[in-house]
């Protein structure tokens, strides 16, 4: 976690768990930090470490011992009368330490090395994508944690008002304006809030348990959660990662293809073998003795059946599908961004018709309660009233948690 964040997060925490407040922004830095994904940038960092050292041991002296004991069923001799050249045995022994020294390499190293460099880089944007994607799914469990924080209000609200009403309505009975079991129909509808408070706090445990596992942070539900003002700018200008991984990999495959091109060059080295056998260099002489070459040894592949050339025509295509994967991503993400604009522009329309709507509702639900009062209605006439103004007050609840869910969304596809 870093450690400006773990500052911040304590500081909101600190007055005791029951202030717990957590902000999108959070979530987001928790994901990235948390989700098991991330710990593959580590994985990564070290798997390069290790390649790039291996890599590197070409320019140092390459050393080979190797031992041989043989037997043959017939060695060289000198068909000469009286000569005092004694025969080969037939059981000949060896053992040789050879030294290389890669002198001119053709630049082969550094091309490796530069394509090591190149995988790596892209492996971590890869990393960064897929931890990137993750923030669709915190939004989607964010904002429903809201809206049942909304809704759970609105419950309480409605029920506050209703227990108020059962009051007055007891009153009207024993005044002998209501009749006697006026009171039911408000007790019934009690009941049902109960059950909708009770639905709606088991819904919100569960999305905050997926929240917490998803962020890989306990938070339960005496936490706060803040609500978001989200701003977007409407642009088909797009800050992907996914743009610049596309371009990580062009430069993987630019990579690969130089390695290709070395490949077929010349190599110059230098080497010294030295070694101790029965017989050395001269196998005339038929005792063990030491023994020792030093020289240069060049090395050039002239000829590889035009295997080289159709690797890198075969990069050559993978690049052009890169190219036609990213002209895709593009054009999908561009269409979703399209997508989300109309949404946000029909749930702006939608919210102001919904305060509109209330305003109503809260007119006739006063002329209701009036009615109810003189004993003109029934209580059922005024439960349906108040049920229709909590229905379109959370009806706009919705329609605002949905637009800057939306607007989240955008920010989100966009890359911003």
């Amino acid at each position: 976690m870093k450690p400006n964040f773990l500052i911040l997060f304590l500081l909101t925490t600190t007055i005791g768990w029951s202030q717990q407040t957590i902000t999108l922004d959070a979530c987001y830095n928790l994901v990235n930090e948390n989700y098991p994904l991330a710990k593959q940038t580590g994985m990564l960092s070290t798997k390069q470490e290790s390649e790039m050292a291996a890599i590197n041991t070409e320019r140092l002296p390459q050393f080979n011992l190797s031992a041989q004991a043989t037997y043959q069923s017939d060695v060289i001799e000198i068909p000469l009368e009286n000569s005092s050249i004694e025969p080969l045995n037939k059981d000949q022994y060896r053992t040789t330490l050879s030294v290389n020294q890669l002198i001119y390499g053709g630049g082969l190293i550094s091309a490796k090395s530069n394509l090591t460099r190149a995988k790596y880089d892209a492996d971590i944007k890869q990393v960064e994508v897929n931890l990137y994607q993750l923030k669709t799914q915190v939004n989607q469990l964010y904002f429903s944690i809201l809206l049942t924080q909304e809704k759970y209000q609105l419950l309480l609200s409605k029920q506050a008002q209703l227990k108020i009403k059962l009051k007055e309505v007891i009153s009207g009975i024993e005044n002998g304006v209501l009749l006697p079991t006026s009171n039911k129909t408000i007790e019934v509808e009690l009941l049902k809030i109960d059950q909708d408070i009770k639905a709606t706090l088991k819904d919100k445990a569960t999305l905050i348990s997926s929240l917490s596992s998803l962020i890989g942070f306990e938070l339960n539900d005496q936490t706060k959660f803040e609500t978001p003002i989200v701003s977007t700018n409407i642009s088909s200008t797009l800050n992907r990662p996914e743009l610049e991984l596309f371009q990580l990999k062009r430069e993987e495959i630019d990579a690969s293809e130089l390695l290709l091109s070395k490949e077929n060059l010349p190599k110059l080295s230098g080497f010294v073998d030295g070694g101790y056998g029965n017989p050395g260099l001269n196998i005339l002489d038929n005792s063990f003795q030491g023994f020792y070459t030093v020289g240069l040894k060049l090395k050039w592949n002239v000829f590889d059946w035009k295997a080289n050339k159709k690797q890198r025509k075969s990069l050559l295509i993978n690049k052009d599908i890169i190219d036609n994967d990213s002209d895709v991503f593009e054009l999908n993400t561009n269409i979703k961004l399209n997508e989300y604009e109309a949404d946000i522009n029909k749930l702006t329309a939608m919210l102001a018709s919904d305060t509109e709507i209330i305003d109503l509702r809260r007119e006739v639900l006063s002329a209701t309660e009036s009615q109810l009062q003189n004993g003109i209605i029934t209580t059922s006439v005024y439960i349906t009233e108040l049920t229709n103004l909590y229905e379109d007050e959370s009806r706009l609840v919705t329609h605002r948690i949905q637009l800057e869910l939306v607007k989240s969304n955008y920010n989100i596809i966009q890359g911003n």
